[in-house]
C-alpha cells in the first residue's frame, strides 16, 4: 500500500521538523515548505494526498495558496494549522476551500486523525486493521520483530519508533554487507537533504543503544560510504 502523501507547509521550523518526523514515524511521506510560494510549486511536482497549511506564513499566505489550488483542484483535502482562532479567521478558511481548520496548539495525534478521515471514503476513521506475521531476523542474542517494532532480548523487550524499525530492517536484509547513506536516505526520506541525513544519524544512533544489549552485534560506520550492520 502506498504511503499517504502529505504536503507541510509551516515556516516555524522547529515545529515544522517535530510534525514531519511525528508524521514520517507514523508512516506518512511528508513534503516540508517554508512558505506560501513553495508550497505552491511542491503541489504541483509532487502532487500531494493532503495539504496541511499553515495560514500566516511569508511570500503567500495559507489562505491564497489554498484559494490559488482551488481555482483547478476542487478535491484535494486542505487542513489549515493556525493560531488565528476567531469565528470570523475559522470562516474565511472554508470560504477559502478549506476542509478542516486545526487550531495552534495542537497534538500530532491529532492532526493524523483528521488527515486519514478526511482521505477515508465515507470520512469515518477506518477500525484498526489485524496485520499478517511477518518475518523477524535474529541479530546475535537478539531478536527483531518489525512487526511489532521491537527488539528483545531474553526477557528484555526495547520498543522501536516506525523509522527506526524501517531503518534496521533495511540493514538486517542487507546483513554483512555495506548499505550507503544515500540508499537508506532515498529509501526511507525520497532523498539525501543536509536535514534528512542529520535525522538519519539520530535514528542510527538510537539503534546503536537499542543493539548494545549484545556487544557482538554492532552498526559499523564505513567512512563516507554507509553502514554495516555485523554481529
Amino acid at each position: 500500500m502506498n504511503k499517504i502523501r502529505v504536503l507541510l507547509a509551516e515556516d516555524e521550523l522547529a515545529l515544522a521538523h517535530i510534525v514531519r518526523e511525528s508524521l514520517e514515524e507514523s508512516d506518512f511521506e511528508v513534503t516540508l515548505c517554508a512558505n506560501g510560494e513553495q508550497a505552491l510549486q511542491k503541489y504541483q511536482t509532487t502532487k500531494p494526498d493532503i495539504l496541511a497549511l499553515d495560514v500566516m506564513m511569508p511570500k503567500i499566505d495559507g489562505f491564497q495558496v489554498a484559494k490559488k489550488i482551488r481555482d483547478t483542484d476542487k478535491l484535494t483535502p486542505i487542513i489549515f494549522l493556525t493560531a488565528r482562532s476567531q469565528p470570523k479567521d475559522v470562516v474565511a478558511g472554508f470560504e477559502y476551500g478549506a476542509n478542516d481548520y486545526l487550531k495552534k496548539p495542537f497534538s500530532v495525534e491529532e492532526l493524523i486523525v483528521r488527515i486519514k478521515v478526511l482521505l477515508s471514503n465515507n470520512r469515518l476513521l477506518d477500525p484498526p486493521r489485524i496485520k499478517p506475521e511477518n518475518e523477524n531476523y535474529q541479530i546475535g542474542s537478539i531478536t527483531f520483530k518489525p512487526l511489532k517494532n521491537t527488539v528483545q532480548q531474553g526477557i528484555n523487550t526495547w520498543q522501536l519508533t516506525n523509522r527506526e524499525s524501517e531503518i534496521l530492517k533495511l540493514l538486517c536484509k542487507k546483513q554483512h554487507e555495506i548499505i550507503s547513506r544515500k540508499a537508506l536516505l532515498d529509501e526511507l526520506w525520497g532523498d539525501d537533504s543536509f536535514f534528512n541525513a542529520r535525522s538519519l544519524d539520530v535514528f542510527i544512533n538510537k539503534l546503536r543503544g537499542h543493539l548494545k544489549a549484545d556487544p557482538n552485534v554492532q552498526i559499523m560506520t564505513i567512512r563516507t560510504v554507509g553502514y554495516k550492520l555485523v554481529w
